[in-house]
């Protein structure tokens, strides 16, 4: 079987795996175009679903497009397929960010086995906006994280406490800032689905994923309600002491960018494996002096480019995702 005898069920099997990817504010920021002749499949941005107020640089985008990268590399394998991938390949469009070569695996390339091993995580892994369990982390899981991290060129860092109080305190200013803008929550308002609309959504956080309202404890979480009237979510305590992980790369590229997002979600599949709970938070990152801020002065190298809250405790829902048909063009 050569490149171009890949036929476009096993394409469209391998998008449908990739759409489960975290994006900020589940915009899912990604389209797909295959090659038939090639054996190719580009991930391109999708620019109608930036934002550019609280992501002008789109590093965010970026971020959410290379987690939907690292998808398509499980999936792949999965498949028994040995992907060659190219970030960013035309300097001449910078939309297209990453073509892989789906080359089946044979003499020319076998596939990798532990990103195979992943594969059962792919949609088991869902954001948890509820309480964690007070239990650490182990030492040896969080060791294997940081590994994982460093195999797509990223690093991460647990927080020490000091510096996970001071991270928290950091999305509190976050929060404030946008409640004294008026502008500051009309492009969350415009991912957040409520009533009805949440129920039929193929994008964005529906109410039903917003979590519990939170009477205690410091989670490091965007409160998506904001002033509007929702559903009644209940309310109950956090966990006192969130374990924060801060993902970071050497440099603050594009190409940084995807790495970070495949190192991201590589973390996440792995934690999901391992039993973990985690969620997201970027709301910080989105003020340049706050990101600045957010570095382990002791330890931290290079810019952060997203903090990770893992723990032991609900998995989160399911949120929607747009059909494959939308996202994806067969040439």
């Amino acid at each position: 079987m050569t490149a171009g005898d890949i036929d476009v069920g096993t394409v469209g099997a391998l998008v449908a795996e990739a759409v489960l990817a975290p994006s900020m504010h589940n915009a899912q920021p990604w389209t797909f175009r295959f090659l038939t002749d090639e054996g190719v499949l580009e991930l391109r941005a999708d620019l109608a679903r930036a934002m550019p107020r609280t992501d002008p640089d789109n590093r965010s985008l970026y971020i959410g497009c290379g987690a939907a990268l690292f998808n398509l590399r499980v999936a792949a394998a999965h498949e028994g397929l040995a992907p060659g991938v190219r970030l960013l390949p035309d300097p001449g469009d910078p939309h297209l960010l990453a073509a892989l070569r789906l080359a089946p695996a044979g003499p020319g390339g076998a596939p990798d086995d532990e990103l195979a091993r992943l594969h059962p995580a792919l949609r088991r892994r869902h954001t948890s906006r509820h309480p964690f369990t007070d239990e650490p982390v182990p030492q040896p899981v969080r060791e294997e994280l940081c590994e994982d991290a460093e195999r797509e060129g990223a690093s991460l860092a647990f927080a020490q406490p000091w510096h996970g109080d001071f991270v928290l305190e950091l999305v509190r200013d976050a929060e404030a800032r946008d409640e004294s803008d008026p502008t500051g929550r009309e492009e969350l308002e415009h991912w957040t689905r409520l009533g009805a609309e949440a129920e039929t959504a193929v994008d964005g956080v529906p109410e039903y994923a917003f979590g519990p309202r939170k009477t205690d404890g410091k989670a490091p979480w965007r409160d998506f309600a904001g002033r509007r009237a929702t559903a009644d979510r209940g309310a109950t305590a956090f966990e006192r002491s969130p374990q924060l992980a801060l993902l970071s790369t050497p440099g603050d590229s594009p190409a940084d960018w995807l790495r970070a997002g495949q190192a991201l979600e590589r973390v996440l599949l792995k934690a999901t494996l391992a039993g973990l709970a985690g969620s997201l938070t970027s709301h910080l990152l989105e003020s340049g002096d706050l990101r600045g801020l957010s570095r382990d002065p002791v330890v931290g190298e290079g810019p952060v480019q997203m903090v990770l809250r893992l723990g032991y405790g609900p998995q989160g829902v399911v949120t929607p995702r747009r059909p494959v048909s939308e996202v994806l063009t067969i040439v």
